[in-house]
């Protein structure tokens, strides 16, 4: 029988109630942890709320009840990531040895995460878990005898690679090597830089590198560095 009009669905009323049911369905936890699932597969350019929202099979709404916009949803993804780093157990051995072993740890988890990099470069004031990060490198050089100066000295030495990564000089992608022509021209006026890129077997304006082997490389330079002058300051 024809359906009375005070008996018809206002669909208006049911709209909200849709909204609810789906807001009890997620958690902020579970969004950072597709937001993050998503980014690692399309990167910071293929992240975006109604593509969350996709990805979740929710209404992009339903989100925005948990996460205020998407800088809030970046900050909270970034400091999931470095959470992670937490996660690292620190076997006893000298100082050194510890805060090595904590940094590669964290290049390793940026590298799962290649697009955490460029959040946390973005970012004026540090998340709470790049704050414990920070609080458990300084605890290691404590621990190893460092003086705070010197740790001080050590947050602004390495800085981003605390988080492991770091901004090299130039891309040394090899789409960006200079042509042959130039390189011979450059033997006249730029005889070192020839020689440099002789010398490497990469491509790349100075010669590509191993990323991974230049970040351990630069790490244990500094490493060495700082443990010299712990015992000149002893």
């Amino acid at each position: 029988m024809p359906r009375r009009a005070d008996d018809r669905i206002d669909t208006r009323a049911a709209r909200p109630a849709r909204t609810a049911r789906a807001n009890t369905r997620l958690s902020r936890e579970g969004i950072i942890a597709a937001a993050i699932d998503l980014a690692d597969r399309e990167g910071l350019a293929g992240l975006s709320m109604r593509k969350l929202a996709q990805h979740l099979g929710v209404d992009a709404m339903s989100i925005y009840y948990h996460v205020r916009d998407k800088d809030t949803l970046l900050a909270e993804m970034s400091d999931a990531v470095v959470a992670q780093i937490g996660l690292t157990p620190i076997a006893p051995a000298e100082w050194t040895s510890q805060l090595r072993g904590l940094i590669m740890a964290a290049r390793a988890t940026m590298l799962r995460h290649p697009w955490a990099a460029r959040v946390l470069e973005g970012r004026d004031t540090p998340t709470p878990a790049v704050m414990a990060h920070l609080e458990r490198v300084l605890a290691v050089m404590r621990g190893g005898g460092c003086s705070v100066d010197l740790g001080h000295h050590a947050i602004h030495l390495l800085g981003s690679r605390i988080l492991g990564f770091s901004q090299d000089l130039f891309d040394d992608d090899p789409d960006t090597s200079p042509p042959p022509e130039v390189v011979a021209a450059w033997a006249e006026t730029m005889p070192h830089i020839v020689e440099l890129a002789a010398a490497v077997t990469h491509d790349g304006a100075l010669g590509g590198c191993d990323d991974d082997g230049e970040f351990a490389f630069a790490l244990d330079l500094m490493l060495d560095g700082l443990e010299r002058r712990r015992l000149t300051d002893s």
